[in-house]
């Protein structure tokens, strides 16, 4: 063992400075400023090496964390960086927004009595280090292959898969509806978790290896629309990774009313001021400046709304839950970073309806209680009799998730089968869809999960794909060698 490792005796859990609340309110800047090299080796040395890897079983993508944390610890980056994009298509991406809390730091051996290592910390300094000396380059492929690939959405799922078949020489074409890559990433996490110069910079590497983007090009039947019946004509296969983007509903009285609106619709608005668009005229209602916002959910999503507003001058901002801290979905983290920048949560509370004449002006609540477990363990919720109360706003956000679109008639796809929750339906264990040499991953298999799942399924689903055009290869050189 490495004289350097197992510091946690001695060394104190240290998180990269954070920006004071007051200053990160300001603007849409990332809240934890880099590591300093000492500083990351310090932390790095803090892994006690263990011999199950509980960090590494809890990452979905299976980083061998604790061999690149070793390294950092060494001062030998290049290697770490080497062993950390090894497994990750994204690095740089996964150390800003993966919720390390929930899964490599909050299951690291040493977190009961010392505090875990700082996983995602030192993930995000090994892999800007990594840019700035120039280690990071396109994987261009030793040789090209004849088969091209259609891959519908430049979101994780879509662009992991794309980097992977790339490399393998295959000829690679993406189609996203939105003007950048990214998917959600760009248009629906804000830049104060991921400054949109990272999905700049990975962009422009996919170009380099040779992608071609088609953006602003929609499947379907619409104008400027390409039908995916034309996708599997042009390409040998096609992944389908579209994400899951329609809106949940809240079914009580007055959803009609003006200043009501979804999650999605305020991000997207936002982000693209963040690239100094303008959003229009029809989207001024989406602004939460000297506004009472009030958002309703718990998610990460949730997280980012509330935290948006706060930039963006509301006059108040409060955030409606209706279970408590301990079990809300999002990230506890974010939670308290929410609080720091003057977020107020109503935990325990559920909206009744929505109040005013025309446009919002409030909403009446009712206090909720956990109850029994449910079929899937997790408490359930009972109203708590006569306890309404009153929250004003002036805009409502709705966080309450995302479902999957029904593709197979916005597509005309009949024989397209989906499951019973309307996302697209795989062979066990597998990618393909029912439609032969069409697979699918991402959020419209799983659900809507997390960007770190979404990497693991483009990645994964590259690899069938790759070995179902080799065997699909095999088969017409063997049928006309007859």
């Amino acid at each position: 063992m490495a004289e350097r490792m197992l510091q946690f005796v001695s060394l104190p859990q240290e998180m990269p400075d954070k920006r004071a609340a007051a200053e990160r309110r300001q603007d849409f800047g990332e809240i934890y400023r880099a590591f300093a090299v000492e500083r990351a080796e310090q932390q790095a040395s803090r892994c006690s090496q263990c011999g199950v890897p509980f960090c590494s079983v809890h990452c979905p993508l299976g980083n061998n964390i604790p061999d690149w944390l070793k390294l950092t610890a060494e001062n030998r980056l290049e290697e770490a960086y080497q062993i950390s994009s090894a497994t990750n298509t994204f690095p740089e991406i996964c150390g800003r927004i993966c919720p390390q809390d929930r899964l490599c730091e909050g299951n690291c051996v040493i977190e009961k009595g010392f505090e875990s290592v700082t996983i995602g910390a030192v993930e995000k300094f090994i892999t800007e280090t990594a840019f700035e000396k120039g280690w990071v380059q396109p994987r261009k492929p030793m040789r090209e292959l004849p088969q091209s690939v259609g891959i519908v959405g430049a979101g994780p799922a879509g662009l992991a898969a794309a980097e992977q078949l790339r490399a393998l020489g295959y000829q690679v074409h993406v189609y996203d509806r939105h003007d950048r890559i990214g998917g959600l990433m760009v248009y629906g996490i804000p830049s104060f978790k991921l400054e949109k110069h990272v999905l700049d910079r990975r962009h422009e590497l996919m170009e380099e290896q040779g992608i071609v983007f088609h953006l602003s090009t929609p499947v379907g039947d619409g104008e400027g629309a390409v039908s995916l019946d034309t996708l599997r004509q042009k390409h040998e296969t096609v992944f389908l990774a579209t994400g899951v983007y329609r809106s949940r509903e809240v079914q009580v009285p007055g959803a009609g009313l003006g200043g009501i609106v979804q999650a999605i619709d305020f991000l997207t608005a936002s982000n693209k001021r963040g690239y100094h668009e303008d959003p229009g005229e029809e989207d001024a209602h989406l602004h939460a400046r000297d506004k009472r916002v009030v958002v309703i959910g718990g998610g990460d999503t949730a997280m980012d709304c509330v935290r948006t507003s706060i930039r963006q001058g509301a006059k108040s901002v409060t955030c409606l839950y209706r279970r408590d801290r301990v079990n809300m979905p999002g990230s506890l983290q974010e939670v308290a970073n929410a609080e720091e920048e003057g977020v107020e949560f109503a935990w325990l509370a559920a909206p009744e309806a929505f109040l005013g004449d025309g446009n919002v002006n409030g909403v009446r609540a009712l206090k909720m209680r956990l109850s029994l477990p449910d079929a899937t363990g997790r408490q359930s919720v009972e109203i708590v009799p006569e306890s309404s109360f009153v929250l004003e706003a002036d805009l409502v956000v709705k966080a309450l998730g995302f479902d999957p679109e029904n593709l197979p008639e916005q597509w005309g796809q009949p024989d397209l089968a989906v499951t019973k929750w309307g996302t697209l339906k795989v062979r066990p264990g597998a990618f393909e869809t029912s439609l032969p040499g069409v697979f699918a991953g991402g959020d419209i298999v799983r659900g809507a999960s997390l960007v770190v799942w979404a990497i693991r399924d483009g990645r994964e689903a590259a690899a069938e794909m790759h070995q179902w055009m080799k065997a699909k290869t095999k088969a017409e050189q063997a049928v006309a060698a007859e």
